[in-house]
């Protein structure tokens, strides 16, 4: 085959002028550790979602990681204890309570909107829950209102997995709002991204400084950046620091990151507005121009009360049997495409569990079926009417008139 006319990718990394400007900020200061970028970016970030603190570390997985630990610790959990995790979300939120030798316990999600299902969360819950992770996938909000009252009923911690779904709103409220901690990712394929990154948000004060001690290698919060013994002429304090400034108060991670990513990750909350209504209008496009492949496709709902800002743009196909060739059809024509983050099928878990798809209908179903592709600010018109007409070509060549009616 030909070269496609087009590339059509998943995500797009767009560094503004207000961005570079400030990486030769951070260049020219000679400074790479902690210091005023990620502050303020965590400051406003915190801010936007409601919470009264940010922690910035480096992935969204490392996020997940030291939420749960930093939980682990304060509340005493055992390994072994069990956690609620979606059937359908990416593998780091699952992979996040195995490595808190906590146990991952799974719960089916909605037919219409991916995300986890409240009314399935209860026959779940043993003597051993601790938490629920409920993930915000595709930039739609989980149903917060409804999972929020089942975890207090019950006792149970609630970590919102937000990583897809930053700046998303249900009924006016922000992600990462209404749990005891909320994570984010600022990787490549992000709504905001440094590169590399995420963050843990919390209204905490004593979670805040748990999380700002594991991602610093468990380091006595006294000394948590290089700031922190600026100022030394009050001698008791001078004391404390020397004592304690290379004291280890817990078994941590190396998960910092550099300024350089903070002044990105700054710039770019400058400049959201403008990305995240380009999202919303490319993926109320894709949803306009899919709609004569309806009959064979299920494109994406979002919920009256929910302001979306779509990471990626999801589809499901109703006939298993069309998803293999469709994908293979798309990508030989340069759109990039990912199966809908199947986890109970991936090897390392059928290892560790043995074969679970079956109970999970919704989740298996969205295994066979699912996939997305991109809606980000870097395509244009002319872009997302080539990807319309590659559906168009596609269900000519391979579906029957009785099959697309």
């Amino acid at each position: 085959m030909e070269q496609p006319e087009r590339h059509i990718s998943l995500g797009h990394v767009e560094i503004g002028d207000l961005g570079k400007q400030f990486i030769q900020e951070v260049l020219s200061s000679n400074r790479l550790s902690h210091g005023k970028y990620i502050h303020a970016f965590e400051t406003e970030f915190a801010a936007l979602h409601g919470r009264r603190a940010a922690i910035f570390c480096n992935s969204g997985a490392s996020a997940l990681i030291v939420a749960l630990a930093a939980l682990k610790e304060r509340e005493q959990w055992r390994a072994g204890d069990e956690v609620l995790v979606p059937a359908i979300t990416y593998v780091a939120t699952a992979n996040a309570v195995l490595h808190n030798q906590l146990r991952p316990v799974f719960v089916d999600v909605k037919s219409d909107h991916y995300t986890i299902d409240p009314r399935r969360i209860k026959a779940k819950i043993t003597g051993r829950t601790r938490a629920i992770i409920p993930s915000h996938l595709f930039g739609l909000p989980c149903e917060m209102n409804d999972i929020s009252p089942l975890a207090r009923e019950h006792g149970l911690r609630v970590i919102e997995d937000a990583s897809q779904a930053m700046f998303a709103r249900d009924r006016g409220v922000p992600v990462g709002s209404a749990g005891d901690l909320a994570c984010f990712s600022t990787d490549a394929g992000q709504l905001l991204s440094t590169g590399v990154g995420g963050l843990i948000t919390t209204n905490d004060p004593e979670m805040a400084l748990i999380c700002r001690s594991l991602i610093s290698q468990g380091r006595d919060a006294i000394y948590l950046t290089i700031d922190d013994d600026d100022d030394l002429r009050e001698e008791a304090r001078r004391c404390r620091i020397i004592e304690r400034r290379f004291a280890y108060e817990r078994l941590g991670y190396s998960f910092r990151l550099t300024e350089l990513e903070g002044a990105l990750g700054l710039a770019q909350l400058a400049e959201r507005d403008r990305r995240l209504q380009r999202r919303r209008e490319n993926a109320e496009r894709l949803t306009e121009l899919l709609a004569p492949f309806s009959a064979a496709l299920q494109r994406p709902e979002t919920p009256p009360h929910c302001e979306r800002p779509f990471t990626v743009y999801p589809i499901v196909v109703r006939d298993a049997a069309y998803r293999a060739p469709l994908l293979d059809f798309l990508e030989a024509r340069g759109i990039e495409t990912r199966y809908m983050l199947p986890l109970l099928s991936q090897p390392a878990y059928r290892r560790l569990f043995g074969s679970l798809e079956n109970r999970y209908p919704v989740a298996n179903w969205l295994n066979q079926c699912g996939f997305f592709i991109g809606c980000h600010p870097g395509l244009t018109p002319d872009d997302l009417a080539y990807v319309a007409r590659q559906f168009a070509a596609f269900f000519a060549e391979h579906v029957r008139p009785d099959d697309a009616a």
